[in-house]
């Protein structure tokens, strides 16, 4: 599968210094900031700074270093907000929405983390 990634989405025009972000964590290879538009008490966005649209795409595109880099800043994340379970946190979701039936709207591949309070099933079931 090809994946056309657009340099104008607003993750990009972040990490390019074009839109200003609140910034929990910083390193080589990924950025986590705020989410403006929080769904839960605590939502932070983790992304690669690689042009990767969707979690497929940086599963099977990405560096090693890049996926390492990544997954470890989203274990500091949950460390640094101190939601997880067994360090005296109540727990956290991650989320990553990919393509037209997951909404997503950002093409660039990113990680909620979101906590701070219950947050429901995940999916409604009918």
């Amino acid at each position: 599968m090809a994946y056309d990634y657009d340099d104008q989405n607003i993750f990009a025009m972040i990490l390019r210094g074009d839109i200003p972000n609140d910034t929990v964590m910083e390193t080589e290879h990924t950025l986590a900031f705020r989410d403006i538009r929080p769904q839960a008490p605590e939502h932070v966005l983790v992304i690669p700074k690689g042009a990767y649209v969707t979690h497929d795409d940086f599963a099977l595109n990405a560096s090693d270093a890049e996926i390492v880099d990544f997954t470890r800043v989203a274990g500091k994340i949950c460390a640094l907000l101190g939601v997880q379970p067994g360090e005296g946190g109540a727990g956290y979701r991650t989320l990553s929405n990919a393509g037209d039936d997951a909404i997503q709207e950002v093409p660039h591949y990113h990680l909620h983390i979101l906590a701070g309070r219950n947050l429901g099933p995940m999916l409604k079931h009918d």
